[in-house]
């Protein structure tokens, strides 16, 4: 097992815990969809959520796999994991414990909550990208990386994330959710676009 294997193996466990806690929170919501107002901002949010959730797995693969073993980055995994399933617990509302009798609304929820959950993928999201810079800034080999495109869109998406969390006026809180929403819609569809350009893949050898 190689260094990158090893780290993967955990960093990879740890995001997925997010990732499940996030679909079990949904799972949760639909069961109790009887006293449910849905709404639809909770749900952009979790989409919002997840989607940045396999970023950071397939940037894990740019940043890490020429990285030696080293228990720093183990622990820097973790805080970053940690702090996205902390993100993904607070998404949906925890139905089970709030009575039986009472009703849910998510758009009350995504605005009891939006601050802490946008908070930590902000963290997250700054933790990796100052590593990155570092990288940038003592290896050829990242700097390369480095173009004004990558720039661009780490700024749409900390202001981005940065409004949705902190502006106080709602419509501008929406606004910025559906900005951040969109751009990572935008790069799925981009990274779709190069698979499709490439070939796809090949079927397995017989």
């Amino acid at each position: 097992m190689s260094a990158f294997e090893f780290f993967f193996s955990f960093y990879g466990l740890l995001l997925g815990l997010s990732v499940a806690e996030l679909v079990g929170g949904f799972a949760r919501v639909l069961h109790e969809r009887q006293r449910v107002r849905f709404g639809w901002l909770t749900p952009l949010l979790a989409v919002f959520v997840a989607m940045d959730v396999a970023t950071f797995w397939s940037q894990a693969w740019t940043i890490f796999q020429g990285a030696p073993f080293n228990l720093s980055l183990l622990f820097l995994g973790l805080v970053v994991a940690a702090t996205f399933y902390v993100a993904a617990s607070v998404t949906f509302p925890r139905v089970t414990a709030e009575g039986v009798s009472d009703r849910i609304d998510l758009d009350a929820h995504f605005w009891a909550h939006r601050r802490l959950v946008f908070s930590c993928v902000l963290a997250a999201n700054l933790i990796v990208a100052t590593l990155f810079a570092t990288l940038m800034s003592v290896n050829a080999e990242f700097a390369a990386l480095s173009t004004p495109r990558l720039w661009v869109g780490m700024a749409i998406f900390v202001f981005g994330t940065a409004a949705a969390a902190f502006a106080p006026w709602r419509r501008l809180a929406v606004g910025a959710l559906i900005v951040v929403v969109a751009y990572s819609v935008f790069n799925v569809l981009r990274s779709a676009a190069v698979l499709v350009a490439a070939g796809g893949w090949s079927p397995p050898g017989g």
